[in-house]
């Protein structure tokens, strides 16, 4: 699950750990490559072969502390929330970033809007 793998992400860089090893899924290594693609993470890594294959997520740090500030579960296995393209707004004015499941895959909010896309609101980050 997306929450397993943020949280982990953010405990890590919080106790300063360089990289953290995660669980091998194709949803995890697809967010954890957009958070590498909007400079959240320095670098991600497969390793391994398949009954344990392992992501391995370099972290980031800018003046000792860690990039990620903060993150928002929008949906939960409860309560899902969709949202069209109109109505996706930007992260604390433009500093964070919205995930979001669509029918082409996951993306940031921006790049749904710019394609007219609309889908679940999984987490925000900044």
């Amino acid at each position: 699950m997306v929450t397993d793998l943020l949280t982990r992400i953010k405990n890590a860089q919080a106790v300063k750990h360089e990289r953290v090893k995660l669980p091998y899924s194709k949803m995890n290594e697809t967010v954890a490559h957009l958070l590498l693609k909007h400079k959240y993470v320095a670098g991600v890594v497969k390793k391994g072969r398949m009954p344990k294959r392992m992501l391995e997520v370099e972290l980031k740090y800018e003046n000792g502390s860690g990039v990620i500030r903060g993150i928002k579960f929008v949906s939960k296995p409860s309560r899902r929330i969709y949202a069209g393209y109109r109505d996706l707004k930007s992260v604390k004015q433009g500093y964070g970033m919205l995930m979001i499941s669509t029918p082409e895959g996951l993306m940031s909010g921006s790049e749904a809007r710019k394609k007219k896309l609309g889908g679940e609101l999984l987490f925000e980050i900044w």
